[in-house]
C-alpha cells in the first residue's frame, strides 16, 4: 500500500467567496447612508478685526524700542528690565492686543530669542515674531 501525503496548500475560494459577499454589502448600503455637513469658519468672516499690535524692535546696536500701533504709533526706546512691564500694562487694557518682536538684520537670533524668551517667562500673552515678506 502506498503512503499519502499531505498537501499543504491553502484554498482561498472560500476567502474569495466573503469578499464578494461583502463587496456587495457596501455596495448597497453606501447610497443609504445620509451625510453630513460640518460648518467650518472662514477667514473672511471675522467677527471682528484683529487689534494693532505692540511691536518690539530690537535695533543693531541690541537697544530695544517699543511702537504702539494701536496708540499713537510712535516708537519709544526702552530698558530690557521695563519692556515686560509695560507690555503686561497694555494687554491688561486690551487682553487682545498681539505682541511682534521685529529683529534688524544685524542682530543675532539669539537676542531676539531671549527677548522672546523674557516675554513669555513674564506670561505674557499672543508673542509672534515679525517678517518681511520679499516681493518677488
Amino acid at each position: 500500500m502506498r503512503q499519502r501525503r499531505l498537501k499543504s496548500e491553502i484554498n482561498v475560494v472560500p476567502y474569495i467567496d466573503v469578499m464578494l459577499v461583502l463587496l456587495v454589502i457596501f455596495m448597497v448600503a453606501a447610497p443609504m447612508m445620509t451625510t453630513s455637513s460640518i460648518d467650518v469658519p472662514s477667514v473672511g468672516k471675522a467677527n471682528q478685526a484683529p487689534s494693532a499690535p505692540l511691536e518690539v524692535g530690537i535695533k543693531s546696536d541690541e537697544s530695544l524700542t517699543l511702537t504702539d500701533r494701536a496708540g499713537n504709533g510712535k516708537e519709544m526706546r526702552v530698558d530690557r528690565k521695563e519692556l515686560p512691564a509695560m507690555i503686561k500694562a497694555a494687554q491688561d487694557k486690551n487682553p487682545e492686543q498681539p505682541v511682534l518682536i521685529a529683529g534688524s538684520k544685524s542682530v543675532k537670533y539669539e537676542v531676539v530669542l531671549s527677548v522672546m524668551d523674557e516675554l513669555q517667562r513674564a506670561q505674557v500673552k499672543k508673542v509672534g515674531l515679525l517678517v518681511q515678506t520679499t516681493g518677488k
